[in-house]
């Protein structure tokens, strides 16, 4: 194992993580920012630069700020992952390519963003059911979607983007399905109405996503097929159709990647609109409940990229101490933030997506435990021990928060390693 030392470390060099490196960066601290892919930006930004249908506002901000994270002198690890931190003495481990390294800070910014949430209905781990983010993934890596059938279904403005990417590779989007209901969605747009900008970025999601058929109110409950998907059964709570479909993009928003905040001692907060969830509590200058420690981004809620950069910007320079700085950027975020809330608000999970879970709809898809094999238990350390439900490779990150969602459970603890490393890699302390 090999130990370095710096005065700020970032880990996560999405939006938020290189804004903040940035800020610290330039106020001339010396910085080291991590990754566990090995190209900084994000899921947002990644692969973004010169790529074919990318919406000319994020191209103009990934270039600015990548090109601003090359010259504010911050060092930049590449394929790291986190697996165990220690906040009383001041470090995180890494598992590389070449080791294990063991970086001691002054000042810590998580910025370690969000993955996608999925749950669980008969069928939904079928081949040809994907995570929407995940199957947008695919294709800007040359994954071929020409002239197969789509769905796009869940909730929230991604979904519009996704479609729009989706059919402007070659994909026939056949209707975007949005679990909210419409008085939802108006009461969202009559807020928007106050933001110009966001209003246009609306307009500009939904001329990107075309003619599609746009359904609120209206859900999946299963997908089936001789072996891969050839159809998938839609619902509005009163009516069921079935629609023949090669690919369905599901997509229900995002949860915090805050295992590792958790297992250091931050503060964490539920959220009632993002059942699952686990966001860092942070204070006005994004220092959570630990001393040195500061959270940016997706990690202290959903928000997107124009939020995780002013968040990562106030972290950036209040881990310096730039207070006048702090200040400046501030309302930005705070503006930013407000919107969120409302969108929140809109888009929250309809109850009646708990009902598409059927005894035999598996619920961990890594140990294939069926939702019959939870009946009975009454915590997720209770489900974890009798059926071995969220114990797989994924560690719960897929299942725990549908478990959440539907039985209301949540997990007590969270240990090192976070993630699966390499045996050799736990065995490599002091």
């Amino acid at each position: 194992m090999t130990r370095r030392d710096c005065e700020v470390l970032v880990l996560g060099a999405g939006p938020a993580g290189i804004a903040a490196a940035c800020c610290a960066g330039e106020s001339g601290r010396q910085v080291i920012l991590t990754d566990e892919n090995p190209a900084c930006g994000g899921q947002i930004w990644r692969a973004q630069r010169g790529a074919m249908h990318t919406r000319a506002d994020v191209q103009h901000a990934a270039d600015l700020w990548l090109t601003r994270l090359g010259r504010c002198g911050a060092s930049v690890l590449s394929g790291a992952t986190a697996f165990d931190a220690d906040a009383a003495l001041h470090f995180v481990r890494f598992e590389t390519d070449r080791g294990v390294e063991e970086i001691h800070y002054s000042a810590l910014i998580l910025a370690t963003g969000a993955r996608e949430r999925l749950l669980p209905f008969p069928g939904w781990t079928r081949s040809g059911v994907y995570a929407a983010g995940g199957l947008q993934a695919l294709v800007k890596g040359g994954f071929r979607i020409d002239g197969q059938r789509i769905l796009v279904a869940g909730t929230g403005p991604l979904l519009l983007a996704a479609a729009g990417m989706l059919g402007a590779h070659g994909g026939e989007v056949l209707m975007i399905l949005e679990q909210a209901g419409w008085r939802s969605l108006t009461r969202f747009g009559l807020h928007l109405a106050g933001f110009p900008d966001k209003l246009l970025q609306a307009a500009t999601l939904m001329v990107q996503a075309g003619v599609v058929p746009y359904r609120p109110g209206w859900w999946v409950c299963e997908a089936g097929g001789n072996g891969p998907l050839e159809w998938v059964a839609i619902t509005d709570g009163k009516r069921t159709v079935r629609v023949d479909c090669d690919m369905l993009a599901l997509g229900y928003g995002l949860v915090p990647n805050s295992e590792l905040a958790r297992l250091m001692g931050c503060r964490t907060t539920g959220s009632s609109a993002a059942p699952g969830a686990h966001f860092v509590d942070v204070d006005a200058r994004q220092k959570t409940s630990l001393d040195g420690v500061f959270a940016c981004g997706e990690i202290t809620g959903i928000g997107g990229a124009e939020l995780s950069l002013a968040e990562g910007s106030v972290a950036g320079y209040a881990a310096c101490g730039h207070w006048h700085e702090v200040d400046r950027v501030a309302p930005l975020r705070n503006c930013l933030a407000r919107q969120v809330h409302a969108m929140d608000s809109a888009f929250a999970l309809r109850d009646e997506l708990r009902a598409a879970v059927t005894p035999d709809t598996l619920v961990c898809r890594c140990e294939d435990v069926p939702a019959a094999e939870l009946a009975g238990f009454g915590s997720w350390r209770e489900a974890k021990l009798g059926s071995r439900c969220g114990m797989g490779p994924c560690q719960g990150r897929t299942c725990g928060p549908a478990v959440e969602f539907v039985w209301g459970w949540s997990a007590e603890s969270v240990r090192p390693p976070i993630t699966p490393v390499r045996l050799g890699s736990m065995s490599d302390q002091p």
